[in-house]
């Protein structure tokens, strides 16, 4: 299916800058990889020149086919966690100097805890590493593991995100391994575990969901506890993902910041190129 012609509110940020280059650097001295680059985040050149990243661990491959969704997948049998991972992205952030780290992985269905442990390990290490860090992490759905959200709780992440993506009516189309309830019920449990973490999640939109299932989407986050949401312009990656349905106003994306903000949100960041882990730091 050809791609509908970009608008020009979605000129993408430049990819240069001598401090984008020193973030790519760093990265490769220490065997890392980022979620920016993996997903071809539109931001990648404007966060790096900023001197943040979003980190991806347990590998670059998932265990899922989510239609929208850039990572390559596999079905294969997946190496293990990288035991030393946890500390060499501790030492990246540190180089890189950052105060604000976020956390993200690929989904391990083939691992028992689903990686969790691994999260917590991580988050362990980077702030062992700098003391005065904040940590965000974003994290797959464990498949509903009580077990394993705890283990990311007693870690202590400062923010707590996990993405729905769409609405309702299309998660059997859009990420046909996950459920939605499933997913909101992960943001419910963690609000037990750690009541005083903020929960933060988001959504893509143009995919094809109407108004009134935004709506009631962000009211089911709400009824959970969600307090910070994103919401960005979804952008076909390739050919063989989902199509582009309609692409977004900026004016439609501040109606449905007011929005949110009215329902309750404490932090909403709603524009077309806003992605989950975008001035994460400022939110």
């Amino acid at each position: 299916m050809p791609y509908k012609k970009k608008p020009a509110w979605l000129r993408m940020p430049s990819r240069g800058s001598e401090e984008a280059a020193k973030v790519r650097s760093i990265l490769r001295k220490y065997s890392l990889d980022t979620v920016c680059r993996q997903a071809m985040c539109p931001n990648l050149g404007h966060c790096f020149q900023r001197g943040t990243a979003t980190f991806l661990i347990l590998g670059n491959l998932c265990t899922r086919s989510c239609r929208y969704c850039a990572i390559d997948h596999s079905e294969s049998v997946l190496d293990k966690p990288d035991a030393d991972e946890p500390q060499r992205l501790a030492d990246a952030a540190a180089e890189m100097e950052l105060r604000y780290v976020i956390i993200t992985s690929v989904t391990r269905d083939d691992l028992e805890d689903g990686g969790a442990e691994h999260f917590a390990r991580t988050v362990t290490a980077v702030r062992r590493k700098i003391p005065a860090v904040r940590i965000e992490v974003l994290t797959p759905d464990f498949r509903g593991s009580s077990d394993a959200l705890k283990v990311i709780a007693d870690a202590g992440p400062d923010v707590f995100n996990h993405n729905l993506e769409t609405v309702e009516r299309l998660f059997p189309d859009i990420r046909p391994e996950a459920f939605y309830d499933m997913s909101l019920e992960v943001l419910e449990s963690y609000g037990v575990l750690a009541p005083s973490t903020p929960r933060k999640s988001g959504l893509m939109l143009g995919l094809g969901e109407t108004g009134s299932e935004i709506r009631n989407t962000l009211e089911d986050l709400r009824n959970k506890g969600v307090t910070m949401l994103t919401l960005g312009q979804y952008l076909q990656p390739s050919r063989s993902h989902w199509p582009v349905e309609r692409y977004v106003t900026p004016d439609e994306f501040n109606a449905w910041k007011d929005e949110a903000f009215s329902m309750g949100f404490v932090s909403v960041s709603s524009a077309p190129l806003v992605r989950s882990s975008f001035h994460a730091d400022i939110q």
